[in-house]
């Protein structure tokens, strides 16, 4: 084993060894692979080797397209056989709710050239004929997917890794990392120790040991998962004979909670029961190697019964081997990917609970981020930050139980799973539980969606279409609109940068110009490729303290990339205020007379004016106010120490009252923003495109001097952006888009949705998406395909309500 090495990936499952290969592929050869035992020893030689493309997430879907695709390429480069089993599968939805969910997952891979297509209940059978169609409504067919070899999966991306130059050490067990003070890691193992410039934690159910070495302790949980191999069956040797000796395809029964496949003669049948049990849930044993878990067939009897019940050919099959072994899952099922906050060249590469679906797809990503600086590709939903430290390992331990025993319900859009709820609330979540305040959460904090009725029970009915929320977001959007509407923003991201040399640090990372004393600005933050990796607001309280808001979901993102620049020389000190600084906004053409009876400072349009930040006391409480709100309205933001929250919520409903006050939730929130065409973080602003795509270039400010991303930005200008942001109004009947959904023009696939829904003042159902620049003026012949059904889509040239924008200048 040699001394040094540009990168030691630790770790040698399928996406270790994918990530291996990756960074051979982008260049870096000096890179060394350490494995514990034998290559897929762990959680991947057991697996059931499946793979499929569709996924709600057509971000994950698409990584799951590439690692698919990738199987042929790393066979013929390193010469080992992947065992690779196109055989193509049938979805298979029992009830309307399932059929739903298949229309809007088939509708998102539209515009990601997804080939998977609706088929009859006849031509499924006629796929699987085992299946007893009767149990079924509808089933969709996808010629990209099957099964692999799971050991020789591994070994064709090691092997095409070290034809490359790169290095594997087998029996090579990583015992410490310490860091030294150039951000480089010694890797110390049984058998000596490595100074890498990087190291990689692909230690599948080590990563969380791995982690602790380095003092994190990762949201990843490994739970047991059993499936069966039966012996030869008739009905599988007479349907191969039928079709030319042809290999069965692939079945997922979302009812059953199954996955079945051929095996040699017989059929593997698997399931992700209800009660699901951890395994190891404190400490991995670093004994543990090629080894099964002693079979629990009663947790899975009642999947299993209604696979029988679905599958009649089954019932009696005799039983070959059941396979019971662990694998880990994060809390959302999501893998853990990228880099760490304050910890220089560790990255992270596990909790890939679908290892052979998005194992290629993993390392292609990560190999991108380390070579280029930027993954290349949309991984916000895969991204390492998106967890902070409130996800404990009791936590974990509560949502990875959920989540694997959700693995093939249905998400619903509107749905909040209750597991490891409530963490974190505010000082007024029991008044507005008492307001019959129905909870989201976001980020381990709960925050309100909506108020239901007096005398309701606060529970939204899940659906895909609309819910009986509708009515009561109307009242509430109608209400801001009218008079003046009362919403908590504790949930937003806060930072406070202060110090000598707080101004020139935000002017070279964020494209506008940093406010004077007093005043507030939207500004984008750009990567250096130009591409929008955040959306804030940045207020001046002088010349050297700033207060900067963005998204709550998104502060660990931001930090990692705010402390990935910081100067030196401490002049700049920053610090992410999370619930230590919380909020009310108050908005409506009665926002100002309420504020202004709980405040001696003068809040008239002519003294406070439009974007103006200041401190005063809002009755006795010491304050910061913003004029702005997310509504498009006239409207303030109140910022206040936690101790104060309370009693300035009790202050503002109680002066609001005369004025027609109501408490409005997040999804009021997002109905007002409609009506403006307002883009959120996550949906319209992502790190796959450019302010000018976007809409933002009115903040992008190139003549202020440089700052990260400036030049790419000014080509982007200069050439013309690919596509742009539009917002459309869509013939909607009972549904609104929900995000993902394929925009038409003229029978093809041009765009696609990134979020939407009613404005309820506008009394329309609106959609925001990207299309090609060339067609972003064209006013007709557009369609948006909700749940399987092409609906016409018209064009907006401006806003719906307000578009020269007085009520909120007013």
């Amino acid at each position: 084993m040699k001394d040094t090495a540009q990168v030691v990936v630790i770790g040698g499952g399928v996406v270790g060894c994918s990530v291996l290969y990756h960074l051979t592929k982008a260049g870096w050869t000096d890179v060394v692979l350490l494995e514990r035992r034998e290559l897929t020893a762990g959680s991947t030689w057991h697996a059931a080797g499946a793979f499929h493309t569709l996924n709600g997430d057509p971000n994950v879907a698409k990584l799951q397209k590439y690692t698919i695709e990738l199987y042929r390429e790393i066979e013929e480069v390193s010469g080992q056989d992947c065992g690779l089993h196109l055989t193509g599968g049938v979805m298979l939805a029992d009830n309307e709710e399932r059929l739903d969910w298949l229309k809007m997952a088939l509708g998102r891979g539209r515009y990601l050239g997804m080939e998977a297509e609706f088929i009859s209940m006849a031509e499924a059978e006629s796929l699987f004929p085992m299946m007893d169609p009767s149990h079924f409504v509808g089933a969709v067919y996808d010629p990209l997917e099957g099964h692999v070899d799971t050991v020789g999966v591994p070994k064709a991306y090691a092997g095409a890794a070290q034809k490359a130059g790169a290095e594997v050490h087998l029996h090579t067990m990583v015992t410490d990392l310490v860091q030294r003070a150039d951000s480089t890691w010694d890797v110390v193992t049984e058998a000596g120790t490595m100074h890498a410039e990087h190291v990689v934690n692909a230690a599948g159910l080590w990563a969380r040991e791995l982690g602790r070495m380095v003092g994190l302790e990762l949201p990843v949980l490994a739970m047991e998962h059993q499936y069966l191999v039966t012996d030869a069956l008739p009905e599988v040797v007479a349907c191969n004979s039928a079709n030319g000796g042809r290999e069965l395809v692939g079945a997922l029964d979302f009812g059953g909670e199954l996955y079945l496949r051929q095996e040699g003669e017989g059929m593997l049948i698997g399931t992700y029961e209800r009660g699901g049990k951890p395994w190891a849930p404190h400490d991995t044993p670093w004994d543990f190697d090629t080894e099964l878990l002693p079979p629990d067939l009663n947790r899975i009897t009642d999947s299993l019964n209604v696979g029988f019940a679905h599958f009649p050919a089954f019932k009696d099959a005799p039983i070959k081997q059941i396979v019971n072994g662990p694998f880990t899952f994060t809390p959302d099922g999501n893998p853990l990917v990228g880099p760490v906050r304050d910890l220089p060249n560790y990255w992270l590469a596990c909790g890939v609970m679908a290892g052979f679906s998005q194992g290629g797809g993993v390392g292609l990503a990560l190999a991108s981020w380390m070579v280029d600086g930027d993954p290349g590709m949309d991984v916000w939903g895969m991204d390492a930050s998106r967890f902070g430290g409130w996800a404990t390992a009791a936590y974990t331990d509560a949502k990875v139980r959920e989540f694997y025993s959700r693995r093939f319900k249905i998400a619903f859009p509107n749905e909040e799973p209750p597991a490891g709820r409530p963490l974190q609330t505010t000082a007024i979540y029991d008044e507005q539980s008492a307001a019959n305040a129905v909870w989201g959460v976001a980020s381990g904090l709960e925050y309100p969606l909506w108020f239901q009725r007096a005398g309701l029970d606060p529970v939204e009915e899940i659906t895909f279409k609309r819910s009986n929320a509708f009515d009561v977001v109307g009242e509430e959007s109608r209400a801001v609109r009218e008079q003046v509407g009362l919403t908590e923003i504790s949930n937003f991201a806060k930072y406070e940068v202060t110090g000598p040399g707080a101004n020139s640090w935000l002017s070279s990372l964020l494209t506008n110009r940093i406010p004077t004393a007093g005043r507030m600005v939207l500004s984008p933050m750009l990567n250096e490729r130009g591409k929008l990796i955040g959306d804030f607001t940045v207020a001046a309280l002088d010349e050297a303290s700033y207060y900067v808001f963005g998204s709550g979901s998104a502060e660990q993102y931001h930090m990692r990339w705010f402390g990935q620049h910081l100067p030196d020389d401490g002049s700049v000190r920053l610090r992410a205020e999370g619930l230590g600084l919380v909020g009310l906004s108050i908005a409506g053409p009665a926002s100002r007379a309420v504020l202004q009876e709980v405040t001696s400072t003068d809040v008239s349009a002519e003294a406070f004016d439009f974007l103006d930040f200041r401190r005063m006391d809002v009755d006795m409480i010491p304050a910061m106010v913003g004029r702005i709100t997310y509504t498009g309205d006239l409207g303030y933001e109140i910022w206040v120490r936690p101790e104060y929250l309370r009693t300035l919520f009790c202050t503002l409903r109680e002066t609001g009252h005369p004025h027609g006050m109501r408490l409005f939730g997040l999804r009021a929130l997002d109905s007002l923003r409609l009506d403006k065409g307002f883009g959120s973080w996550a949906r319209e602003y992502r790190p796959i495109y450019g302010p000018e795509e976007a809409g933002m270039g009115l903040f992008v400010k190139p003549d202020k001097g440089e700052f990260v991303g400036r030049d790419a930005a000014v080509a982007e200008r200069d050439a013309g952006p690919p596509r742009r942001l539009v917002t459309f109004t869509v013939d909607a009947a009972d549904a609104d888009v929900l995000g993902d959904e394929p925009i038409w023009h003229d029978d093809e696939v041009v765009g696609w949705v990134t979020s939407g829904g009613y404005a309820h003042w506008s009394q329309q159902s609106v959609a925001l998406g990207y299309l090609p620049s060339a067609l972003a003026d064209v006013g007709d012949s557009f369609e948006i395909e909700i749940l399987g059904i092409r609906r016409n889509a018209a064009l907006l040239k401006e806003p719906l309500f307000d578009p020269a924008g007085a009520r909120m200048r007013s």
